[in-house]
């Protein structure tokens, strides 16, 4: 633990964006808790609370994963059914953990928490190795465009010949996320106890055969520019959220559209286009909560305030001139359907992008993804619970969207029930599922 704290901070402490995912039993909310507890994230009456229940369990260590697992069904079943989103930092960084189910049935929850995540840790347990969950998480996140990977192999203490057990694991792994397009850079494997720590936080003796980072330092030092809009410059895309009339005394004639700024960057004086209107005018001015601004970067919540009176509404986008994309009505879309009840031909729905919500009508559903044996099958009929398809989809009103492999925010929308309001499906848009099969990576 102080080896972990005696480090040396940088000078600048970036957020990394990170989640679980692994099947069930794996041991994802312990490896979380040891997170936060070797990190000092959790206060000391959370501990205590955690060393009572493990000993009224009959238990001679404290189980961590009550740290985590903090719904009362999650606690009974001593499962995680939920995404929950945990903070914590060490010198060097600072982190927000999606921590994602590993039942099958809860794979929208993983779809969701791993959707903005830089990098995801999916573990397996050393007894079991690479399953059909792995194989499907590990399909869903190249679909997502996750970046980065670190496969926890988890309970390395519990197995005989571990050397031997991490080396094949290892390799089965490398194999399957070479053929779903990662760089080998791009994929790290780590042998660890998260009941115990090793190389959670610091180097354990009990394994010789690894001399790699721990699970910290690796998240400690890993790139976290690494997002597809590093890789394709989009321009400006700017959701309009909200239009700002105070129409107070201090402020009659104000008129500003506040959003976050999804791709790119805007200045002061830049000239922008309105879309889908294709109006164009110029930005005077960036506000803030805390004051004007001369730049805003992806990321940033500002208000812009126009050079000139256009006709701008919340679900509007303003972007660059010089790339802007053109507002589009029928779409090729990847979806990973997510609710009960199948999705047909013809279905009508709602689909929100960014700020935007319209009617939308499902087409042809195209393909049918397995992502055990990576091929697709045309023209199914349906697509179930938790399975990926490409289908066509028509929207009413034009949307102002990026292919999903040039730009995750601009390009990832949802299908919503419009009867109940229900979610069901997450969408990507273009086709996802050949850059998996070719084995690219966006």
């Amino acid at each position: 633990m102080s080896d972990l704290h005696e480090r040396s901070p940088r000078s600048e402490t970036k957020l990394l964006r990170l989640a679980t995912a692994g099947s069930v039993d794996d041991g994802k909310s312990t490896l979380v808790g040891r997170l936060l507890y070797d990190t000092k994230s959790v206060l000391a009456d959370q501990i205590d609370a955690v060393t009572r229940a493990s000993v009224d369990k009959g238990l001679s260590t404290p189980d961590l994963s009550l740290l985590v697992d903090g719904l009362r069904a999650e606690r009974e079943q001593g499962i995680t059914i939920d995404v929950a989103y945990r903070y914590f930092a060490t010198p060097r960084r600072s982190f927000v953990l999606a921590d994602t189910p590993g039942h099958v049935q809860y794979t929208r929850n993983t779809v969701s928490g791993a959707s903005t995540a830089q990098l995801v840790i999916l573990l397996v347990d050393a007894r079991k190795g690479v399953v059909a969950q792995t194989r499907k998480h590990a399909a869903v996140l190249a679909l997502l465009g996750v970046p980065r990977l670190v496969l926890a192999v988890n309970k390395i203490d519990l197995v005989d010949n571990p050397a031997t057990v991490f080396a094949d694991i290892s390799s089965e792994f490398n194999e399957l996320t070479t053929s779903l397009g990662w760089a080998p850079e791009d994929v790290v494997e780590i042998p660890v106890s998260a009941l115990h720590g090793d190389n959670v936080a610091v180097h354990s003796q009990n394994t010789p055969y690894y001399d790699g980072p721990t699970l910290i330092e690796h998240l400690e030092s890993v790139p976290v520019d690494g997002d597809n809009e590093g890789k394709h410059d989009v321009g400006l895309r700017f959701p309009v959220q909200y239009v700002i009339r105070p129409r107070t005394a201090d402020f009659p004639d104000y008129r500003g559209y506040a959003g976050q700024v999804a791709a790119g960057s805007v200045v002061a004086g830049d000239e922008v286009v309105i879309l889908p209107s294709g109006t164009r005018t110029t930005v005077s001015r960036i506000d803030t909560a805390d004051g004007e601004l001369d730049v805003a970067h992806a990321g940033r919540s500002v208000t812009l305030v126009l050079a000139d009176d256009v006709d701008v509404s919340r679900g509007d986008t303003i972007a660059s001139p010089s790339n802007s994309p053109e507002p589009i009505d029928q779409f090729d879309a990847t979806v990973c359907w997510l609710a009960e009840k199948p999705l047909r031909p013809g279905a009508r729905l709602l689909l929100k992008h960014g700020t935007r919500t319209t009617q939308a009508i499902v087409g042809a559903l195209v393909e049918r993804l397995d992502e055990q044996e990576l091929v697709s099958e045309a023209s199914p009929e349906t697509l179930e619970l938790n399975e990926i398809g490409k289908i066509s989809v028509r929207v009413a009103d034009p949307i102002v969207a990026d292919d999903y492999t040039v730009n995750r925010h601009t390009g990832s929308f949802l299908l919503i029930d419009p009867a109940g309001g229900n979610t069901l499906a997450a969408g990507l848009v273009g086709d996802a599922i050949a850059a998996v099969e070719l084995g690219e990576r966006v």
